[in-house]
């Protein structure tokens, strides 16, 4: 009887975790590593693993760095049952085909760079776009917040709402063995309460081990007021002196909060009456749409919104731009206007274009709306680098940029202490999913449990558990 850590030990990418109890081997998440070329390189080793002899994976949600190797764990073996909820589910079709398609993408480019230096030798994508539709076959039961099911009959799975993205749950696993009855818990990613769009987090029950993330368990977050202030004065003032705004944005969650307040931000005078808003990323537009399938998920300001007759997420001068042509063409408006697209951490995708367009001009303001790991291009632009290089290219960073903390899909240290109280007196908490400084800081915050930071791959033996 093991728990085992795969990924995101002491980083905040790869969560993978193994539970090998009852006879069930119980993996949660199976996420891709993002990062610097180091990390990365993270993903073409051994799982730590054998894929074809785990039984279930449970998904905590669609983000790529909790779902992003399910292709890989297939291609190796895996025959077992994906559990996850509805929304996840169809999210996850969007973020797996997306990333075969960025590794195919990826592949043929080192293949022509290694080629142009003599090295003949092909690069192979991680996975392709076969390889995603593949593991769609192992997609089975969809879990409804709240209801427990049975994997075994020794073992029970509940999911609860993680307030963290669309269908995002923590995961609840009731053991009965050997006369003796124990609760464990998963976090995945968790919310905080008050968002716009989704459900806060729902209270987790008493359990016997945590399994926790601490992206941001060294801070606060800015409460949402001034930081809609904030982004809203920054649009205004860049679009003022001829400039665009720039926004690197993850397309699940981010994406949809950024259109609901710039609707909200016009409808109230804060923005022009007619701002001109270019979503340029095929995977939110598609995510866009999924989130209008899952009322079920919503708070009740944004299924009032619904009820009126409005689609939070529209406006008059909202563009979606699927096409590649589309998108370049994005690249010719001189200023006023607002572009959203991914990714996120700028590791990929079309923002990488607009960045190499848009940086070196002192008019144009580049807004991070969420998390920078270290490795990333988004983290060197944050952290002050006069010059970045993009596609073989140094582009100077003359433009604006701003952080702005308070949209962060991920609960605060004070959101993630106030969470892990309600979990009662763990046994033992296992910190994972953050930054090899910041754990420390939030275990200190701690007590009345055991606290442990484990190593990529550690074990820890539960025999004595029970």
């Amino acid at each position: 009887m093991k728990l085992e850590f795969h990924g995101a030990d002491q980083d905040v990418t790869g969560s993978c975790h193994l539970l090998d109890i009852a006879g069930k081997k119980i993996l949660i998440d199976c996420g891709l590593y993002q990062g610097g070329r180091d990390l990365e390189e993270e993903n073409l080793k051994p799982f730590g693993f054998d894929p074809a002899s785990i039984d279930y994976l449970l998904l905590t949600h669609a983000h790529l760095d909790h779902c992003g190797r399910i292709p890989l764990l297939v291609k190796q073996g895996f025959t077992g049952e994906i559990i996850t909820t509805s929304a996840t589910c169809e999210l996850a079709r969007v973020v797996l085909l997306d990333s075969a398609s960025l590794q195919e993408s990826e592949a043929r480019y080192k293949s022509k760079k290694a080629s142009r230096h003599g090295n003949k030798n092909k690069v192979e994508p991680l996975y392709d776009k076969l390889d995603a539709l593949n593991c769609f076959d192992f997609f089975g039961r969809k879990a409804g917040y709240n209801q427990k099911f049975s994997i075994s009959e020794e073992i029970q799975v509940t999911f609860i709402d993680a307030g963290h993205i669309l269908g995002s749950a923590a995961i609840v696993v009731d053991i009965e063995h050997q006369g003796k009855q124990r609760k464990i818990l998963f976090s995945g990613d968790l919310g905080y309460s008050g968002r716009a769009i989704i459900k806060d987090p729902t209270p987790p029950p008493h359990v016997d081990i945590v399994v926790m993330e601490t992206t941001y368990g060294d801070r606060l977050h800015k409460t949402l007021e001034p930081t809609l202030e904030e982004f809203y004065t920054t649009i205004n003032e860049t679009i003022a002196k001829g400039g665009n705004v720039i926004i690197p944005s993850f397309a699940l969650e981010r994406a949809q909060e950024l259109l609901y307040y710039l609707r909200e931000g016009i409808e109230n005078g804060k923005l022009p009456s007619y701002l001109p808003v270019f979503l340029d990323s095929p995977m939110a537009i598609s995510a866009t749409q999924i989130f209008q399938r899952h009322p079920e998920c919503f708070d009740k300001e944004t299924c009032e919104v619904f009820s009126s007759g409005q689609d939070p997420f529209m406006f008059s001068g909202l563009h979606f731009t699927e096409e590649t042509a589309d998108s370049m063409a994005i690249n010719n408006i001189v200023g006023g206007a607002v572009i959203i697209a991914g990714s996120g951490m700028c590791t990929g995708g079309r923002i990488t274009h607009h960045l190499k367009h848009g940086l070196w001009n002192r008019k144009n303001t580049i807004v991070f709306v969420g998390f920078a790991a270290y490795g990333t291009l988004a983290r060197r632009i944050v952290d002050g680098a006069k010059t970045v290089k993009i596609f073989g290219e140094e582009i100077p960073v003359n433009a604006s940029v701003f952080t702005i903390g308070g949209f962060s899909a991920h609960a605060d240290q004070g959101e993630l202490m106030a969470w892990h109280q309600q979990t009662g007196d763990p046994k033992t908490t296992f910190l994972v999913h953050g930054d090899k400084e910041v754990m420390p800081i939030f275990a200190k915050k701690l007590q009345n449990t055991h606290v442990e930071i484990p190593e990529l791959h550690q074990q820890y033996n539960l025999e004595e558990w029970f």
